[in-house]
């Protein structure tokens, strides 16, 4: 369904079915969450503004909620309000490529409806809430800016991932999207950057706020600065849209913007803006708010959607040996892939740079019979994806994947995006859309957070968006395993991220160092294999190479079992920064993940998710020499029910995980 039949018919169909008419003079309203514990405060006099509660606890401050247009009209400022009008919703989304079956999706909206032909809507779920602005104009608009506020009553400590990277051109929009998180207080926000969604905020009580956006689509991502005119505030930032670009490493980069953020049609839904909110940091793990807001899916038939996991070869820079075959990118090398993968039951492999000229991606490279390796695949159930830059693609997408989908390639892997104007937010859909019309699943790369696509298309089925395991092999500052048992509670929960596991050479944090062609992980074997559990990533990389996963085959056999998306997931225990533990299941089977930071510790794992009767557990657990050689592990078989609690120790860096079945 196009955008603009559900912006008009808002306008009528919100009118019933409500559980509250509010009179025309009112200028404020109260908006609660279904379970009572959330209350959203919004406000029409003069401007409009909305403040955020839950139980006492304030989660927002008043924030000014604001639209400037070109002309200097600026919409929520000075407002006049039409009607409002407050409706409950009660109902479920199904998820085809998720961590969970089904979503229940139940809320209580408001929609604020001014006399100048737009609304505010405004959504209070139990985990969190959300704002977006709706226009039912005729004509087009242009936007110059957008004021999202976010306004705090203490100078509480924020997990926030600053853009770092050399600005290309001074532009200062230009990003992988690949960043640490800085832990500072609001007040030490640094000012000479911009912060990346999703951040993090401690508030009072042990509560903790994560603000992101949803359904953006054909306008710009969000960015936060420090808001100078206010105490313990930030505010937004959109990157103008780019009116010249020019080629520079693999991308096209943005050399002049214009003074306006985006051009959109006049009756429009513009993006959500976000507030997850928990009590326990666990439930932030599993949060399904950006899903949940997300535009329903545009893919009738899904069935040819197939997750799973991926034998990939850059990360492991093609080092195969004891073959009599030159190892690299050519026919050999991708076959020998593709025999490893069949063994272990490994669904595809990736073709990364290379396979390609480079000038021209419609033309293979001379070292490739990509023919021949697609076919040999399908012998052995084995399935291709591609690697290819955004540049060499968006200007030809449906040419390329038409040329590729008839050769039997079943998904591509796009890079260097490395920017989040409308433009490129335009761009992904259309990728998106093209990929859904070819039968080509998308794994995204040098990209944006998600915000929903992931609903809208599942047929884009990976993010990265995320500082991954890549990143080992030149960044020996990296503070990994912190950051891993971080990106659960804020990264994760805007979707699915492609971290690339898998690593069989594993280092202690004294022993580590940066290796290029035959790179190490940080932390221990088993913090790597929880990997497979802990994150969410519908297609799942082996990222290491075929003749070390056949050295470790027990741990091989282990991830290889781990499914990619699941049919319920309950996050078990957890604390930002320090460690977390999820439990997923897929069909009979649960599959637990257990991390932790540079700190040695013990967890407990409390089998109570389980149903009735006896189970075997597969685990694969730290050595007790693991915090001297990261190799270390021991794995063993032993019988749980669910009224068992097993207390587990984590090496320095270190990781549990387990497969829990049915007992024969």
């Amino acid at each position: 369904m196009k955008k603009h039949i559900i912006v008009l018919g808002l306008f009528t169909t919100l009118l019933g079915n409500s559980l509250q008419t509010v009179a025309q003079n009112a200028k404020s309203w109260q908006l609660t969450s279904p379970d009572g514990k959330i209350t959203v405060t919004v406000t029409a006099e003069p401007g409009l503004s909305w403040s955020v509660k839950h139980e006492n606890t304030t989660v927002l401050a008043p924030s000014a909620i604001t639209l400037s247009l070109a002309g200097g009209e600026v919409l929520g400022k000075d407002v006049s309000v039409a009607n409002a009008k407050t409706t409950p919703v009660q109902s479920s989304i199904p998820t085809p490529v998720y961590k969970k079956t089904s979503i229940a999706d139940n809320y209580n909206q408001l929609a604020v409806n001014f006399k100048k032909n737009y609304s505010v809507l405004f959504r209070a779920y139990n985990d969190g809430v959300a704002y977006r602005f709706v226009t039912g104009r005729k004509d087009s608009l242009t936007i110059t800016s957008e004021g999202v506020n976010l306004n705090f009553d203490n100078d509480y400590k924020t997990f926030i991932p600053y853009i770092r990277e050399p600005r290309y051109n001074g532009d200062k929009f230009q990003t992988s999207f690949e960043s640490l998180y800085e832990e500072k207080k609001l007040s030490e926000f640094n000012r000479d950057t911009l912060g990346m969604l999703p951040l993090l905020v401690e508030l009072n009580d042990g509560k903790k706020a994560v603000f992101t956006e949803a359904d953006l689509e054909n306008y710009p991502g969000m960015y936060v600065q420090l808001n100078t005119q206010a105490q313990n505030s930030l505010q937004a930032v959109h990157a103008p849209y780019p009116t010249a670009e020019k080629m520079q490493r693999l991308n096209y980069i943005v050399t002049a913007r214009a003074n306006y953020i985006a051009r959109i049609a006049g009756s429009t839904n513009l993006p959500w803006r976000a507030i997850a909110i928990s009590t326990s940091d666990a439930d932030l793990a599993n949060s399904d708010l950006v899903y949940k807001l997300a535009s329903p899916s545009r893919i009738a038939d899904v069935s040819w959607i197939q997750p799973g996991k991926v034998a990939w070869d850059w990360w492991n820079d093609w080092n195969i040996s004891h073959v009599d075959f030159k190892a690299g990118i050519n026919t050999p090398t991708y076959k020998y892939y593709i025999d490893f993968a069949a063994a272990n039951h490994i669904e595809y492999i990736v073709m990364d740079e290379g396979w390609s000229v480079s000038t021209d991606i419609t033309k293979i490279s001379p070292r490739i019979n990509l023919q021949e390796i697609i076919d040999y695949g399908k012998q052995k159930n084995v399935n291709v994806i591609l690697w290819a830059t955004w540049y060499a693609l968006h200007d030809r997408v449906d040419k390329v994947f038409a040329q590729y989908s008839a050769m039997g390639v079943k998904g591509f892997k796009i890079d260097f995006l490395d920017r989040d104007d409308q433009k490129m937010i335009t761009s992904v859909y259309n990728i998106a859309k093209a990929g859904a019309a070819h039968k080509l699943m998308v794994d995204l790369h040098g990209m944006y957070k998600p915000t929903g696509l992931q609903r809208t298309y599942p047929n884009v089925i990976g993010f990265e968006g995320v500082r991954g395991m890549e990143n080992v092999k030149w960044a020996p500052n990296d503070d990994v395993p912190r950051y891993d048992v971080t990106l659960p509670y804020i990264r994760m929960l805007a979707g699915a991220m492609d971290y690339t596991p898998g690593a069989m050479r594993n280092a202690t944090k004294a022993g580590f160092r940066p290796i290029n062609s035959m790179p190490m992980s940080q932390g221990t074997r088993s913090h790597q294999m929880a990997m497979y559990v802990v994150f969410e990533a519908p297609l799942g990389m082996l990222s290491d190479n075929p003749i070390a996963y056949t050295r470790e085959q027990e741990c091989t056999n282990f991830i290889a079992a781990v499914p990619t998306v699941f049919n319920e997931t309950k996050a078990l225990d957890g604390k930002v920064g320090e460690y977390i533990s999820i439990a997923r299941r897929k069909g009979l089977t649960w599959f637990v993940g257990a991390m932790t930071n540079w700190t040695a510790r013990d967890m407990v794992i409390d089998f109570s998710f389980l149903d009735d009767g006896a189970y075997e557990a597969e685990i694969f657990k730290d050595g007790i020499n693991a915090d001297r050689d990261a190799t270390d592990y021991i794995r063993e078989v032993i019988t749980v029910t669910k009224n068992d609690k097993l207390t587990v120790s984590l090496s320095n860096g270190g990781g549990w995980v387990a497969r829990i079945y049915p007992k024969r």
